[in-house]
């Protein structure tokens, strides 16, 4: 059972903080986020003995799962989902622009999967063969920050997706 307790506190704890730095960003405290999860402070550090343990894991589960949908996206749909996520919480945009955190195994299968994915709209011809996969990579990452610090309205994300999805093309 304790076993059991540990991963839901896990769980808990690192939903919770996914929410914490989407709504305070870098400011959020591990106090504000063992409120949301219910758990006392030092059950926090008990799993992540530093904040900067806490924000990697949040950043290597969102990676994990942008990986994930990934294997069943096109290149266009993926793309989409990243800017979607990264205008709902702030995990994706710090992952992507490189925080001097260890998620760099995270981050390579993310960027691998784009690469395939990048391939098959070549393959498909709805992509110029001569782009390359940094070139992707640095196009999400301007977008991801553009759409969390401006807010983006749903609109606005739409028609600057399309005018990129056309360049790609």
């Amino acid at each position: 059972m304790a076993r059991a307790d540990a991963q839901r506190n896990r769980t808990a704890i690192l939903a919770a903080a996914t929410e914490a730095f989407a709504e305070h960003g870098p400011r959020a405290t591990t106090e504000q986020v063992a409120i949301r999860a219910g758990v006392a402070v030092g059950t926090v550090f008990r799993h992540f003995p530093t904040k900067d343990a806490l924000l990697v894991a949040i950043m290597k589960e969102s990676l994990r799962r942008l990986t994930e949908l990934a294997a069943e996206s096109t290149l266009f749909e993926f793309l989409t989902a990243v800017v979607d996520e990264a205008i709902r919480t702030r995990t994706v945009v710090a992952a992507l622009a490189g925080p001097e955190l260890d998620i760099g195994d995270a981050l390579r299968g993310l960027t691998d999967e784009i690469e395939r994915l990048l391939e098959q709209a070549k393959e498909a011809g709805e992509v110029r063969p001569t782009v390359r996969v940094d070139e992707v990579m640095a196009l999400l990452t301007a977008t991801t920050q553009a759409a969390q610090h401006s807010t983006w309205s749903t609109d606005l994300q739409e028609r600057t997706l399309a005018i990129i999805f056309r360049g790609l093309a």
